[in-house]
């Protein structure tokens, strides 16, 4: 880490406008006893898609496009385990021509700050070619309520 880094923080609810609420599973303890790394990615994107088609920007059926993954990571800061309710709150950091940056944030039911966050870069793509394509402003528009200060 240099020192024009900062070291990763959790964050308090009132950092994201939308949440997504999943019940965790058995098998998604590791052999540690905790939640394993690949679930909180898997919690991320099924909060992403589950934004994206409930704005109707993401159409399963054949619509014009998709987001792709381009980049994605995440920081832990508390264990999370089975049996718990977990929330993914989701923000958009930066809204590009052609890529959404979502900031994300796991938290188990009722606790005030992250016990873990995330970030996904999707990239909107033809589905002719995969190549970069823009966003039009309809998708726009709906992505704006989530928009916040990027940190």
């Amino acid at each position: 880490m240099t020192q024009s880094q900062t070291k990763p923080q959790a964050k308090p609810r009132s950092a994201y406008p939308l949440f997504v609420t999943f019940a965790t599973r058995w098998r998604d303890n590791d052999q540690y006893g905790h939640m394993n790394n690949a679930v909180y990615y898997e919690l991320f994107d099924s909060a992403i898609n589950k934004f994206l088609m409930d704005a109707q920007i993401l159409d399963m059926a054949g619509g014009s496009g998709v987001f792709l993954v381009a980049s994605s990571g995440c920081d832990y800061f508390a264990e999370v385990a089975y049996p718990s309710d977990v929330e993914v709150g989701v923000a958009i950091s930066r809204l590009g021509r052609s890529a959404i940056t979502y900031d994300l944030g796991l938290f188990v039911a009722d606790a005030k700050m992250t016990a873990a966050r995330g970030f996904v870069v999707h990239v909107n793509v033809g589905h002719l070619g995969g190549s970069p394509t823009e966003m039009d402003e309809a998708t726009r528009a709906k992505c704006a309520p989530l928009l916040t200060a990027a940190d």
